[in-house]
């Protein structure tokens, strides 16, 4: 059993006190120094606490209290300035090694000792406060380093880690070990699905943990947000005319579909001059054409403009998506691209996507919503097998269906052998969504002759295509 010395006075240590007499650790000895006026308030029936009456400033007393006794921590909780330094400066006299833990109202008081750990009360309220403001994480300072690398995050309403489960979330240099729901403790596993106001315990790099409070607050809010606000048309001036209109038609109809968004349009390869001027026509305050003259500028235009008009969505004409050096450039933003098809946007009813990997389908789910949702569309989740070989895809369907009742939004499941290659030619008004990781950066037009029909797919040209990062 340890011993402790708590040295007594004022409010602030007649709570302390109250604390030590309700704790339930019994492998401590308690001896506390209080008036008996303090001894009236504080006492308790614990076995394992000593109330000794005695002036915690007097050298004589708490020496002799000390005398035949190993204290492990002495506790210096002194309301008065005065009283708490002649009570430390006697301890040193007395132990001049033994741990002590200082209370400090005040800020100039310093004191050159190993021994001491000071507690200024003006910083830890300071350091509460500042945990209860928005968007700061709570982070455990008296577990672990105490540098970050616990913390508690709170789920809220919006965000884009609520109604997912915890085996299709990417974990990188962090974990998931426990959660609080409705004021109860829950062990999770990868099955585990995450609500609102889950109160998530998470451990890792605190760097990492700080990015992942980051996006858990980070509310998913109207296509194309989180990934930014506005639309962003990169037009090659030296294709057709006939095309450059679709393309810049479809794309101010997107911009309108969707709310809140502006559209920036950047002409590329630009040298003639009246079909510029044609197209500036179409400025607006929602609607703003750029215009590139100097091919060795392209890509610096393009950096600038991300950076300028918070870029959400890419609009691209495939040609330029597959010329290797502008599809790594650009997906290397990581945002949303929308690539045109033979068949306009305009008369499209539905969006289609095909079952994968559940990590990128729980990933896109949410800014597929919103974007149906903002034009309108049915939305269809289809496993297609030309084997008839399908996998378990319960916690795909138990997750849309979860967000269909949330949105109020019905979704299709469908599920047919066939060949998905054949069933996509056989659509004729569909938006095509799929997400886009890594090995979407490698796709080339060899990859035609792959047998995986994912590489095929992308070649398809008669439908748009909607490709959204995924955590990968």
């Amino acid at each position: 059993m340890k011993n402790v010395l708590i040295l007594a006075s004022g409010l602030m240590a007649k709570n302390f006190v109250q604390w030590v007499g309700t704790s339930r650790i019994d492998t401590n000895q308690y001896y506390i120094t209080c008036t008996k006026e303090e001894i009236d308030t504080c006492a308790s029936s614990v076995d394992n606490i000593t109330y000794i009456d005695i002036d915690p400033t007097s050298y004589m007393r708490v020496k002799n209290m000390m005398e035949d006794k190993n204290f492990s921590t002495i506790f210096i909780v002194i309301e008065d300035r005065k009283e708490a330094e002649f009570a430390y400066r006697n301890i040193r006299l007395i132990r001049p090694k033994s741990f002590v833990v200082f209370v400090s109202n005040w800020d100039d008081i310093k004191f050159d000792d190993d021994n001491l750990t000071m507690l200024n009360v003006n910083d830890i309220v300071a350091s509460n406060l500042y945990e209860k403001l928005p968007n700061v994480p709570l982070i455990a300072q008296n577990i672990g380093l105490g540098h970050g690398e616990i913390m508690e995050i709170l789920i809220p309403f919006g965000s884009s880690f609520a109604y997912r489960h915890i085996g299709a979330i990417s974990h990188r240099k962090w974990k998931i070990v426990a959660l609080y729901r409705k004021e109860k403790q829950m062990f999770t596993n990868s099955a585990t699905m995450l609500q609102p106001n889950d109160r998530l315990i998470v451990i890792g790099n605190p760097l990492v943990l700080e990015e992942v409070y980051k996006k858990v607050n980070r509310r998913q809010g109207v296509f194309p947000e989180p990934f930014g606000k506005n639309l962003y048309l990169l037009v090659n001036m030296q294709q057709p005319k006939e095309d450059i209109l679709i393309q810049v038609n479809e794309a101010i109809f997107l911009s309108n579909q969707l709310k809140k968004t502006k559209l920036y349009i950047r002409l590329i390869h630009s040298s003639n001059l009246a079909w510029i001027s044609e197209i500036r026509s179409l400025q607006t305050d929602d609607i703003q054409v750029l215009v590139t003259f100097r091919d060795s500028k392209i890509f610096q235009d393009i950096d600038y403009d991300i950076s300028q008009y918070e870029v959400g969505l890419f609009l691209l004409e495939r040609e330029h998506f597959f010329h290797k050096k502008y599809k790594h450039y650009i997906m290397d933003y990581k945002r949303p691209i929308y690539l045109f098809g033979e068949k306009s946007l305009y008369n499209i009813k539905q969006a289609l996507i095909l079952i994968g990997d559940e990590i990128e389908m729980e990933s896109l789910s949410t800014s597929i919503f919103d974007f149906s949702d903002s034009l309108d569309l049915e939305l269809s989740l289809c496993d297609y097998s030309p084997e008839g070989d399908f996998q378990d895809n319960t916690k795909i369907i138990e997750h849309y269906e979860t967000l269909s009742r949330l949105y109020n939004f019905k979704v299709a499941f469908e599920k047919k052998r066939v060949n998905p290659i054949r069933e996509l030619l056989k659509h004729e008004e569909v938006l095509h969504v799929r997400p886009f990781m890594k090995e979407l950066k490698k796709f080339s037009i060899f990859k035609l002759f792959s047998t995986r029909s994912s590489s095929y797919i992308m070649s398809i040209k008669k439908h748009p295509q909607l490709l959204i990062p995924v955590d990968n």
